[in-house]
C-alpha cells in the first residue's frame, strides 16, 4: 500500500509543477498584456517600443553621448511612470476574497480535522507499532506542543513573508507531514511526520484568522467570522466520527492518507489563487522574545498535559509549569520593552480585547469537558464503539455548522453580548445536565442534551472572538489572532489537565467510599451477591460456589462503573461552573466600534 501512496504523491508532485509552471506562464503573459493597457491609459498613445525610439533619435542630429543619454532618460522615466501606474491600478484591484476563502478555509478544515483524528486510533498505532500507553501519547502531546509554539510566532512570520508564501509553506509542511506518517513504519518516523504536520497547522488558523479581518469590512465580519466557524467548530466533532469508522474497517494509516489528497488540492489552488492581503515588511527577528516564547509555552503545554495522567504534584509536572511561568514573565517582560516585539502583547490594553479573550479561554475549558469525558463515559463504561460515540458527536457538529454563520449575522446586527448570553445560558444549563448521568441514561437524551449544547455553543465561540478583535487597529490584527489562538491553545491544555484530574480524584474518592459498603459483610450485599450468584450458575450451568464468585465480580464491577461515573458527573459541576464563571463576564462585553486605521 505504501508503493501506492509514493507513486500517488509522485503523481501528485508532477500535477502540481505542472499545474503551477502553467499558471506561471499564464499570470507573465497577463502581465505583459496589462503593461502594454497600462502604458496606454499613462501616456495616452498606444506602447512605442524601443525600436521606435531608436529610429526617430537617428532622424535627429545630436550627437552619440547626447542620444546614449536621452535614450536612457526617456526609458527610466518610461519606466518610472508604468511603475507608477501599475501600483496604482493593482491598488484599485478588487481582491478575490471568495477564492482565497476557499484556499484558507480548506485548509483550516483539514488541519483541525487531522488534530483530532487520531485520538480513537491511538489503541491500534499502539498495537500495531508495538509502543507503550505513555510512549503513544507523544503523537499528541509532541502535536500540540509544535503547534503551541508555533502559534506566537505567527504575526512576524505573516509580516516577514506575506500571507500568500506563508500559507503555501505552512500547507506544504502540513501535507508533507502527512506522507511522512502514511507510509510511517516505526513509532520514531510517525513522531517526524506528526512534528511536520503541527509546524504547519499551528501556522494556518492565526493566518486564516488575520486574513478575515483584513479583507472583510467591519459591518460584515461577524458573518465572515461565522463562516469561518465551520472549519474551527464542524471539524473537531466530525473527527471521532469519521476515524471511529476507519479503525473499525481499516488501517490507521488511512487517516492520513484521506489527508494527503486534500493538501495538495489545496495546494495547487493556493499557487494559482492565494494572494497577498497584507503589506509586507522587513521587521527584525526577535530571538529572545522567540526563546523565551518556546521554552515558556512549550514547557507549560506539556505540564498541563502531564498532570491528567501523572498528578499536579509530579516533580516533572511542577518543575516544566514552574520553568514554563518563569519563562513566560522574561518573555512578557522582552516584548512589552523592545521596540519590535515578535507578538506584541500591549492588544490587551484594549478592554474589549483582553475580556473576551478571557471569555474564549474559559469557554474552551468548558468545551474539553464534554470532549473528553463523553466519550469515557461511552466508550469505557457503558461499553459502546468508537464509530457509535463519534455518530453521537456527529448531530451537534452538524448544528453548529449551520448555525455559525447565521449566529455571525446576528453578530453584524445586535453585537456579541446578546449572543453570548444566550449562548453561555445554554451551555450552563446542558453542562448541569451531563452531571446527571448513569448507568441506565439512554442514548437519546444523551444525544438531545448534546445537540443543545452545541447549539449554544453555536452563538459563543466565533462571536466572542470577533467582538475583541474588532477593537483592534488593522495593523495589530496578525498579533491580536496570534494571541488569542495561544490563549486558546493554553487554556484547553489547561482544562483538559484540570477536569481530568478532578475525574480520577473523584472516582477514586467515590471507589475507596463504595469500598466501605460494598462488602460481603453487607448483610443487603452478601444477599444480592448470593442471588445473582445462583441465576449465573443456572445459566452458566456452574456449580454455585463459582457463581458466588461470579457475583462478586459482577457486583465490585457495578460498583468501580458507578465510581467513575460520579467522578465524571463531579467534572460536569466543576464545568458548569466554568461556564457560569463565563455567563457573568458577558454581560460585561461593549460593542465597539473601532477606527480601522
Amino acid at each position: 500500500m505504501s508503493i501506492y501512496i509514493i507513486g500517488y504523491v509522485l503523481i501528485s508532485i508532477v500535477l502540481l509543477l505542472t499545474v503551477n509552471f502553467i499558471a506561471v506562464r499564464a499570470n507573465r503573459r497577463k502581465q505583459w498584456e496589462e503593461q502594454d493597457h497600462i502604458s496606454e491609459r499613462a501616456t495616452g498613445h498606444p506602447y512605442e517600443s524601443n525600436e521606435l525610439i531608436d529610429a526617430t533619435l537617428e532622424d535627429t542630429a545630436v550627437s552619440e553621448p547626447a542620444l546614449e543619454y536621452v535614450t536612457s532618460a526617456a526609458e527610466k522615466r518610461q519606466e518610472e511612470s508604468s511603475l507608477q501606474t501599475i501600483k496604482k491600478v493593482k491598488q484599485d484591484e478588487p481582491i478575490p476574497v471568495g477564492r482565497i476563502l476557499t484556499v484558507l478555509m480548506l485548509g483550516a478544515f483539514i488541519a483541525i480535522l487531522n488534530q483530532t483524528l487520531l485520538n480513537v486510533a491511538i489503541p491500534h498505532i499502539m498495537n500495531d507499532l508495538n509502543v507503550s500507553a505513555t510512549t503513544v501519547q507523544w503523537v499528541s502531546t509532541g502535536y500540540m506542543l509544535v503547534n503551541g509554539v508555533c502559534i506566537p510566532i505567527t504575526a512576524y512570520l505573516i509580516e516577514r513573508f506575506g500571507t500568500r508564501t506563508l500559507f503555501i509553506a505552512a500547507m506544504f509542511l502540513f501535507t508533507a507531514g502527512a506522507v511522512i506518517c502514511s507510509i510511517s513504519t516505526s513509532f520514531g518516523l510517525l513522531m517526524v511526520g506528526r512534528v511536520v504536520q503541527a509546524a504547519g497547522a499551528g501556522i494556518i488558523m492565526p493566518l486564516m484568522m488575520t486574513v478575515f479581518l483584513t479583507v472583510f469590512p467591519i459591518e460584515k465580519r461577524g458573518q465572515a467570522m461565522g463562516t469561518m466557524g465551520i472549519a474551527m467548530l464542524f471539524a473537531p466533532a466530525l473527527g471521532p466520527t469519521l476515524s471511529g469508522y476507519i479503525v473499525e474497517h481499516y488501517s490507521w494509516r488511512l487517516l492520513f492518507d484521506i489527508i494527503i489528497p486534500f493538501g495538495v488540492i489545496d495546494l495547487i489552488i493556493a499557487f494559482a489563487w492565494m494572494k497577498d492581503v497584507i503589506q509586507k515588511s522587513n521587521p527584525k527577528f526577535d530571538f529572545a522574545g522567540f526563546l523565551f516564547s518556546t521554552i515558556g509555552f512549550g514547557s507549560l503545554l506539556y505540564g498541563f498535559s502531564e498532570a491528567g495522567s501523572e498528578g499536579w504534584t509530579s516533580a516533572i509536572v511542577l518543575s516544566t509549569i514552574i520553568i514554563g511561568l518563569i519563562s513566560l514573565a522574561a518573555f512578557t517582560w522582552r516584548e512589552l520593552t523592545t521596540d519590535k516585539p515578535m507578538l506584541n502583547l500591549r492588544v490587551f490594553k484594549y478592554d474589549v480585547f483582553a475580556l473576551t479573550t478571557v471569555i474564549s479561554m474559559i469557554i474552551n475549558m468548558a468545551m474539553f469537558a464534554a470532549m473528553i469525558l463523553l466519550p469515557i463515559y461511552l466508550q469505557n463504561i457503558r461499553g459502546f464503539t468508537p464509530l457509535e460515540s463519534g455518530l453521537l458527536l456527529l448531530p451537534g457538529a452538524i448544528i453548529m455548522g449551520i448555525m455559525s454563520p447565521i449566529s455571525g449575522a446576528l453578530f453584524d446586527r445586535i453585537g456579541a453580548r446578546p449572543l453570548a448570553i444566550i449562548g453561555l445560558t445554554i451551555t450552563v444549563i446542558t453542562t448541569w445536565e451531563f452531571s446527571h448521568l448513569s448507568t441506565d441514561t439512554t442514548y437519546g437524551h444523551i444525544l438531545f442534551m448534546y445537540v443543545s449544547r452545541m447549539f449554544g455553543m453555536s452563538f459563543l465561540m466565533m462571536t466572542v472572538m470577533t467582538a475583541g478583535m474588532n477593537q483592534l487597529p488593522r495593523h495589530l490584527n496578525s498579533h491580536g489572532t496570534a494571541t488569542s489562538n495561544t490563549m486558546r491553545q493554553v487554556a484547553g491544555s489547561l482544562g483538559t489537565a484540570f477536569l481530568v484530574t478532578i475525574f480520577s480524584n473523584r472516582q477514586e474518592f467515590h471507589t475507596a467510599d463504595y469500598a466501605n459498603v460494598v462488602t460481603t459483610s453487607n448483610p443487603i450485599v452478601s444477599e444480592k451477591i448470593s442471588a445473582l450468584g445462583q441465576g449465573l450458575a443456572q445459566v452458566a450451568g456452574l456449580p454455585s460456589t463459582a457463581g458466588n464468585s461470579l457475583g462478586v465480580q459482577v457486583i465490585y464491577g457495578t460498583a468501580a462503573k458507578q465510581a467513575a461515573i460520579d467522578g465524571i458527573n463531579d467534572a460536569f459541576i466543576v464545568a458548569t461552573g466554568i461556564a457560569f464563571v463565563a455567563l457573568i463576564l458577558s454581560f460585561f462585553i461593549k460593542r465597539v466600534i473601532p477606527s480601522g486605521k
